[in-house]
């Protein structure tokens, strides 16, 4: 794996540097030669509060890319947490052709009568021929378009669901094939809003 190391107006010390490599090589277990870590630092705001240490780390590998962002009262500590989000994201994102060939096995066995196997604590739907296989409910607050795209990216999700906080309504977020950002805002009884 190649990591490119680099500050955002600044200098990286070699301390810092040697640091985020070493944690770093926790992931080349993982991953191919062929893969690729951008890490940036950068300060933001006064230097001596705990967040204001960023670092941002875009994982590239196997065509898809992997990005999160970290805050911490250094870099070393936003380092830690960064690195332990990319880990998890990479499992998760090696372990989706699995579940997906599991997923098929199991839709298999249902068309032939046989019951699903389910883990016990798993929120998965029993039914035979049954396209929802989990269910996921959680709060909201309402934010703004901005804070709903950062907190997108953060997370490295392809939609975001949230509730305006300019009209209190609730809106999907996504990213067009172009890299930019389209909203879905939901009307009930047909009306269509105009295009921005």
């Amino acid at each position: 794996m190649r990591i490119t190391i680099r500050g955002k107006n600044l200098t990286v010390s070699d301390k810092d540097r040697a640091y985020i490599e070493r944690k770093m090589q926790r992931l080349e277990r993982m991953l191919d030669d062929r893969s690729e870590a951008d890490v940036e630092l950068r300060l933001e705001g006064n230097h001596k509060i705990d967040g204001s240490h960023i670092v941002d780390v875009t994982l590239s590998t196997a065509g898809q890319s992997l990005r999160s962002v970290a805050t911490g009262a250094s870099f070393k500590v936003a380092a830690d947490e960064v690195i332990d989000k990319i880990e998890r994201r990479t499992v998760e994102a090696r372990q989706r052709p699995r579940d997906r060939r599991r997923h098929a096995q199991l839709r298999y066995a249902s068309s032939s009568g046989e019951p699903l196997p389910i883990a016990d604590g798993e929120d998965e739907v029993a039914e035979p021929e049954s396209l929802v296989v989990k269910v996921k409910r959680f709060a909201i607050e309402p934010i703004f378009e901005e804070d709903a795209i950062a907190r997108m990216e953060e997370l490295g999700h392809a939609f975001f669901i949230f509730v305006n906080a300019e009209n209190e309504r609730v809106a999907v977020l996504y990213r067009r094939r172009d890299g930019r950002y389209g909203l879905i805002e939901p009307a009930i009884g047909g009306a269509y809003s105009a295009e921005r």
